[in-house]
Parts: C-alpha cells; sequence; structure tokens
C-alpha cells in the first residue's frame, strides 16, 4: 500500500462515493453517518490495496484512477477479474462476512479510494435494516456484472470485446470519437480474455470499420458501427470484418 497516509473524504469525494449503488436509495442523514469514519487512501501506480487471502476488514469505492483485481492461480499465473474507476465499489460482500479477500487489488494509476471499515457498517445495519437491503442490492449487481464478463467471453469474438471496449470509452453515440486507452495494452487483453499479439490484431481488424491506433490514441470513425460490430452475432460480425483479411 502506498506510504501516503490515510485522509478524511473531502467534500468532492463524498459527491462521488455518496452516488454509488450501494448506498441508492438511503436517505442522505444515513448516507452521511455511514461515512462518517471513511477514509481517503492514495495510492501510486502498482500500490497494492489489499492482497488474495488477506483477512477482508474494509470495503472500498474508486474516487478517481484505476484499480485492477486479479486472483493468483496454483500455477502462478495472474488472471484479471475486474478493472475498476470512478464511481465503482468493491470487497462489499466479504468484508461484511468477515471472510477473506478472494483477490489482490492493485492500482495501475495513481489512484484514490475511499476506504470504510466494515465493523462500522455491520453496526450501522443493525440501527437501520435498509443498508442490509441496499448492500444486496450491490452484491447483487456485481453477480450481474460477473455474468455479463462470462456472457462477453462465451458469445463475443476477441474483436466484438475490443469493440465494446472501445465503445464504453466514448463521450459521445454517433459520429466521430477521439479516446485515450486508459491503461496499457497488456492490461486491456488481460481484462479482455485476451493474449497481447491477439489484441494488436483485433486493432488491427477493426481499421475495416474506421478504428484507428496510434499508441494509447484511438480514433473511431464511426460510433455507432462500431458498438454495432460488437452487438452483431459472430456470424454477421465475421461479414463485416470480411474486407479486411480478403475472405471471399
Amino acid at each position: 500500500m502506498s506510504k501516503n497516509a490515510p485522509t478524511k473524504l473531502t467534500p468532492d469525494d463524498l459527491n462521488i462515493v455518496a452516488r454509488v449503488a450501494v448506498f441508492r436509495g438511503l436517505k442522505a442523514d444515513v448516507v452521511a453517518h455511514i461515512l462518517a469514519p471513511a477514509t481517503a487512501v492514495v495510492l501510486k501506480s502498482h500500490d497494492c490495496l489489499f492482497r488474495q487471502a488477506e483477512k477482508a476488514t474494509d470495503f472500498f469505492i474508486v474516487i478517481d484512477g484505476w484499480v485492477k483485481l486479479f486472483r493468483i492461480t496454483a500455477a502462478g499465473d495472474e488472471t484479471v477479474i475486474h478493472v475498476l474507476t470512478r464511481g465503482d465499489s468493491f470487497a462489499e460482500a466479504v468484508a461484511f462476512t468477515g471472510s477473506i479477500y478472494p483477490a489482490t487489488a492493485e492500482a495501475v494509476s495513481e489512484a484514490r479510494v475511499a476506504r470504510l471499515p466494515a465493523d462500522h457498517i455491520v453496526r450501522c445495519i443493525r440501527d437501520n435494516p435498509d443498508i442490509a437491503l441496499a448492500m444486496i442490492a450491490s452484491t447483487s449487481q456485481h453477480l450481474h456484472n460477473l455474468v455479463q464478463q462470462v456472457e462477453q467471453l462465451k458469445a463475443q469474438s476477441g474483436v466484438q470485446r475490443v469493440a465494446e471496449f472501445l465503445t464504453s470509452l466514448c463521450s459521445v453515440h454517433q459520429g466521430k470519437c477521439l479516446i485515450a486507452l486508459p491503461y496499457d495494452k497488456a492490461l486491456i487483453a488481460a481484462r479482455l480474455g485476451l493474449k497481447p499479439e491477439s489484441l494488436s490484431r483485433a486493432f488491427a481488424r477493426l481499421r475495416t470499420v474506421g478504428v484507428d491506433v496510434n499508441a494509447s490514441n484511438v480514433a473511431v470513425g464511426n460510433v455507432e458501427k462500431l458498438r454495432q460490430l460488437s452487438f452483431d452475432d459472430r456470424e454477421v460480425a465475421r461479414d463485416v470484418l470480411r474486407p479486411l483479411v480478403g475472405k471471399p
């Protein structure tokens, strides 16, 4: 973890943290009470927030920057589970059950993360059961996101996964868009279940739909077309990309 000492949340921090799904539907005074002991942890790239198999004592909300969750397999390989950014919460369920963290959380850029002690939240839940319902809803949303990731890995080709990732970064829904990749390509590949060389090939194939990648900068010529590619089934997507690969 970063050597910077935790600090109190600023008003801007609170505005971000109070809007996350885990607090949705709760009254402002209840949220304020929950967040009273929260602190902000400042991380540098590669700083570790917690490690796999450590006892879970807190849960976290990303205020700024990017944080990856990953597991180390029995073979010693790193498997990326998720990459989180502003407004994403994580480790709620394991913190409240007093379990262990099932993954490691590591900053992939400079990051600022809110840390909430689980024992305080448990006391709040005993006083106000509505908080438990909000926590359950948030955990359900995490499960839904994981199901979507599994579906993406099974139903979409690598090119489609890259297309969906790029459209998620676009600030517009149609026309042209310039975007900057938020973290390095090796992590993008791991996040999408691809090898780095497969990511490079996917970027090359996406030129046929107007995507130009130059280092960490990406020019999308037609956001709608790129988004539609990610939604099409594999056969349709293959037809769209066929001109580049020279198939009849």
